[in-house]
């Protein structure tokens, strides 16, 4: 798995934050491990953007930021909006592969989600994906309508031809409620498999050493993590 592909259900869903604890489990097994954000929308010039909260929670030295736009839309609204060039799908993907060849995992983070557009002629990270031949790892919601969201999304990446790494609650209550307790086993059964991870929420509030601890704990062992999704629904006591 050299190309790894975090996107989400919806903006606003942890991508960032899983995408910090993917990299970081990545660094702690050794070897150079790189991470795009082809886009980054709704941040201005001099601001910190996602790949400044990868750093500083994961640690990550080499990142790669291709395009920048002020106003928080899609990539393709967003450079529309401010006159600047759309990214362009077939040179974003050969400078991905590039740091494929060089780096033992690439973790690549959307904008939005998988179907949110890039360019004027409908490119998507989906299609970025599929070109890269890459896994795609699914950031949920925990609570009320998020099933519906990661249906729609497990049902793109079918219709594109996408492998799926697994999908990562992206914030998980302290206190989960009737429907967040229910939807862990939805979940697993929209993916046909069991759950990849489940990230406590404000976790990316976190110190790095204290938010490595919290990545081991949260992430599945495919992801480098120890997080167990059996005992995780025994603790809820929800039944597969």
């Amino acid at each position: 798995m050299s190309v790894l592909v975090v996107t989400g259900t919806d903006t606003g869903v942890g991508k960032t934050v899983v995408t910090a604890a993917v990299t970081a489990l990545a660094i702690e097994r050794g070897g150079p491990v790189a991470v795009v954000k082809p886009a980054q929308t709704g941040v201005g010039k001099d601001e910190p953007g996602d790949l400044d909260e990868v750093i500083r929670l994961s640690g990550a030295t080499n990142t790669f930021e291709f395009a920048r736009y002020p106003d928080p839309l899609s990539p393709a609204a967003a450079a529309r909006v401010s006159g600047q060039p759309a990214l362009d799908l077939t040179e974003t993907a050969t400078r991905i592969a590039e740091l494929a060849e060089s780096h033992r995992l690439v973790v690549v983070e959307g904008a939005g989600g998988l179907l949110v557009r890039f360019d004027e002629e409908g490119a998507t990270l989906a299609d970025l994906a599929h070109t890269l031949k890459a896994q795609v790892l699914v950031v949920a919601r925990a609570g009320l309508g998020t099933l519906n969201h990661t249906a729609l999304t497990l049902e793109a990446m079918a219709n594109h031809g996408l492998d799926l790494a697994g999908v990562v609650i992206g914030s998980w209550p302290a206190e989960p409620g009737l429907a967040e307790r229910c939807n862990v086993a939805d979940l697993e059964m929209l993916a046909a498999r069991p759950l990849a991870g489940a990230v406590p929420e404000n976790a990316g509030l976190l110190r790095r050493q204290a938010f490595g601890k919290v990545a081991r704990a949260s992430l599945g062992a495919p992801l480098g993590g120890a997080f167990d999704p059996s005992a995780f629904r025994t603790a809820l006591r929800i039944s597969h």
